[in-house]
């Protein structure tokens, strides 16, 4: 399981890439990001989640405890997400600038536990 934010230029056999924001990152297209790329925005974190949440860093420990508690409730997209996965490599695309506190490093992380 890979990551890579959408903005950064894509790397050969990345695998199947999958967007797992809830939000469509702002100026990338459907085309630049590949037609046939799968958007799971209900594997992605609450409204209210990442509201709370906001990219604060101190926030970090709490936020992955209560994504975790989210995505064990919502165990429909998790299973699709790691159906990809047992089909081969899965890179999980994200948006935000911090590529150390973000959605995709905790989801990476639940998927791998």
């Amino acid at each position: 399981i890979a990551l890579r934010r959408v903005y950064d230029p894509a790397p050969e056999n990345e695998g199947q890439k999958v967007l797992v924001d809830r939000l469509w990152p702002r100026g990338i297209s459907h085309a630049r990001l590949g037609a046939d790329t799968p958007w799971l925005k209900d594997i992605a974190p609450s409204e209210e989640l990442r509201h709370w949440f906001d990219h604060d860093p101190a926030k970090w420990p709490e936020f992955r405890r209560r994504y975790v508690a989210e995505l064990d409730a919502n165990p429909g997209p998790v299973a699709e997400l790691r159906a990809m996965i047992a089909r081969g490599p899965v890179t999980l695309l994200f948006a935000a600038k911090d590529a150390q506190h973000n959605n995709a490093v905790a989801l990476r992380d639940y998927l791998l536990q």
